[in-house]
């Protein structure tokens, strides 16, 4: 007998019991640190617990009773301790359509898990992927719904064993005692919660309820689980406690009151006298606070109401203004648009019907009531005269007609904004079907017809009317596509007529970087060579397939697309300039014709480019031009032979062909 008794003495030594039962009515007679443990975030605030810090984007916090609760004689026993606990809490959304995730109580190994992350994983989770480390069994109260998790609503409570993902769900609610219906409880409008969990180790099941603050423990709980599973997520000695976290959603998650007890059924709380937590509202106001702030509103809206009568007539009253038609403008060519007209085409200049922008306006699709579709582009003048003076050209430009060029129908003005009405050209530009890797390549038969009728346009321009028409910026992207995918020049902003014979008055350097003639540089006014210097850029950006100026070159050389070609013809291989990607397609002999063409077109020296006219006999193969071989020699100097004339600005060296062989290739029968 008395070795029984000394036994029994040795085992209260090697296996102590201690039985941790308390009551925390509120937390206002504790302070911080002492009885709880706080970690990271968690406080106390008056006499409740606040779990995150609303300033913070990324916050959790935890807080744990000091004494573990022992759980089991040892880690590999099944034995489970079973205990009862309750407690109010509150959470409490800033928006109440953006709420956060709630909170969730909590057994742990650690009072920090190993790898735990902020967010939407309570503080306590490393990722729904990958389970937590240590031994951890938590109930949640979660108020927001992740697909990702598989969670079944933005209202529930869950069962998670070492996963944020919860082995087991069920919506927040609780039975009716009296007729046992469910009736729902709403957790995330800042009512007191009261929860009850009762862990049965002996049965290795978890019981949770949750009801308003005044509804007494239903008898049915509203979650029941029980697996024996549960045994392989507690281990000898675990942390009690509670964890949230939130991320950019402000949501104040409290802890009221908190009992527990491991040796039978935890006390119960007294909640008569909890705070209880909503969201600031205005103050109460008096019936005469009331009328005054009526009063002012109604004198408010009657004083809008007038000025925006005030505005609207005076803005009225302009746009009559504007829409009237001066003396001036009788001059210019017939058909005038309403802005009304071309606002109803443009289904009121849309940004779904933009077909692109610049430094001199924007552009877009229209169509007439009579189907027929249009391009409308509106340019700003910063004066009248200024906007008469540019009205003056464009009306003569108006009355230019041939196939090749891309058709003026009319105008409308509206103040300082002039609106230029052209056909539209359903293909877009050329530069589209070249380069950025374009939907259908353009093969080489198409690039030959564009370039003649291109090449024909311009050269009405300059030759074909009563004026010279300057172009001076003749670019790719100003080359546009009709419906049969024929080349049209358009785009005559920047354009200048002068009289037949007229020297050209200097003006300011226009056009576009890369297809700017090099004389340009130093004497500012352009002319028919500098038009004719433009486009053999073109031809050699249309036979090559390469920009003017490409800029992730590795060489200077390489980067300027007009040397690039000038070094393969001066090692007499300068058909490896074309564009591979419609190497089957032509003939050699051909090829060395055009990008030999498109160098002449691009000589240093002005004096000694082609006339359009040449250019379009070579193109287009007219039977009165002279042969191929005589004329690509005139065109060359006389003698075929480039001589070295100077510097072009750009990037371009501007330098000369320093070879002797002679331009003489054959055109295509």
């Amino acid at each position: 007998m008395r070795f029984i008794v000394v036994l029994f003495i040795i085992g209260s030594f090697v296996f102590p019991t201690f039985a941790v039962d308390f009551l925390f009515n509120s937390f206002g007679t504790i302070t911080n640190g002492t009885g709880l443990i706080l970690i990271n975030d968690a406080r106390l605030e008056s006499s409740v617990v606040r779990l995150n810090n609303d300033s913070n984007q990324f916050s959790f916090g935890r807080a744990y009773y000091p004494t573990k609760l022992t759980m089991k004689p040892g880690d590999n026993s099944t034995n489970i301790t079973s205990f009862s606990t309750s407690f109010v809490f509150s959470v409490l959304p800033e928006i109440a359509s953006s709420p956060g995730f709630g909170l969730c109580f909590v057994l742990t190994n650690f009072t920090s898990p190993p790898g735990a992350l902020a967010s939407q994983y309570f503080g306590l989770f490393t990722n729904a992927t990958v389970p937590t480390v240590a031994p951890l069994l938590a109930v949640e109260f979660d108020t927001g719904r992740n697909p990702e998790f598989n969670d079944p609503d933005d209202n529930h409570i869950g069962i998670d064993l070492n996963n944020i993902e919860s082995d087991e769900t069920a919506s927040a609610g609780y039975y009716s005692s009296s007729n046992g219906s469910f009736v729902p409880v709403n957790m995330k409008n800042g009512q007191n919660i009261h929860a009850w969990i009762d862990f049965d180790g002996i049965n290795f099941e978890i019981n949770v309820t949750v009801a308003p603050i005044g509804v007494s423990k239903p008898s049915r709980p509203t979650l029941n689980y029980k697996k024996p599973a549960i045994a392989n997520y507690v281990s000898s000695e675990m942390y009690v406690g509670f964890s949230a976290s939130k991320t950019n959603w402000i949501e104040a998650q409290r802890i009221l009151a908190w009992s527990l007890s491991d040796t039978g059924v935890a006390r119960e709380i007294n909640t008569t006298n909890l705070p209880v937590f909503s969201l600031p509202s205005s103050s109460s106001l008096s019936a005469g606070a009331i009328a005054g702030i009526v009063i002012g509103c109604v004198v408010f809206v009657v004083i809008c109401v007038s000025g925006w009568y005030l505005v609207w007539r005076k803005n009225n009253l302009k746009h009559q203004e504007e829409d009237e038609i001066e003396d001036w403008e009788l001059e210019y060519w017939p058909h005038r648009f309403s802005y009304e007209e071309l606002s109803q085409a443009t289904n009121g200049f849309s940004e779904n019907d933009l077909l692109g922008s610049g430094g001199f306006g924007r552009v877009y699709k229209g169509t007439l009531p009579n189907n027929t579709e249009i391009a409308v582009k509106c340019v700003n003048h910063d004066s009248k005269q200024g906007l008469k003076e540019f009205m003056a050209e464009i009306s003569s430009m108006g009355r230019l007609q041939h196939k090749n060029l891309v058709q003026m129908r009319g105008w409308c003005r509206k103040g300082n904004e002039l609106l230029l009405v052209y056909d539209f050209m359903p293909n877009g530009s050329l530069n589209t079907w070249i380069f950025d890797k374009p939907k259908k390549l353009l093969g080489w038969k198409q690039r030959r017809l564009v370039l003649a009728d291109v090449a024909e346009g311009l050269n009405y321009l300059h030759h074909g009317w009563d004026q010279v028409v300057l172009h001076r910026d003749i670019k790719s992207g100003n080359i546009l596509l009709d419906a049969e995918m024929r080349g049209r020049l358009g785009d005559f902003g920047l354009a200048k007529l002068y009289q037949q014979g007229e020297v050209p008055n200097t003006t300011r350097v226009v056009g576009t970087l890369g297809y700017l003639a090099p004389e340009l540089a130093t004497v500012s006014a352009p002319t028919s060579a500098s038009d004719v210097y433009s486009f053999g850029v073109v031809i050699l950006e249309v036979a090559c397939g390469r920009r003017p100026i490409d800029m992730t070159a590795e060489t200077d050389e390489e980067a300027v697309l007009i040397d690039w070609v000038r070094e393969f013809y001066g090692q007499g291989r300068i058909c490896e300039a074309a564009d591979g990607r419609i190497k089957e397609e032509y003939e050699v002999e051909e090829m060395e014709l055009i990008l030999k063409l498109g160098l002449v077109c691009c000589h240093p020296d002005p004096q000694r480019r082609p006339s359009m006219k040449e250019v379009v006999a070579v193109l287009v193969g007219e039977e009165a031009a002279a042969t191929p071989k005589e004329l690509l020699g005139e065109l060359a100097g006389g003698d075929g032979n480039f001589d070295d004339n100077g510097g072009e600005p750009g990037g371009h060296s501007g330098g000369s062909f320093r070879e002797e062989e002679p331009l003489q290739p054959q055109l295509p029968v």
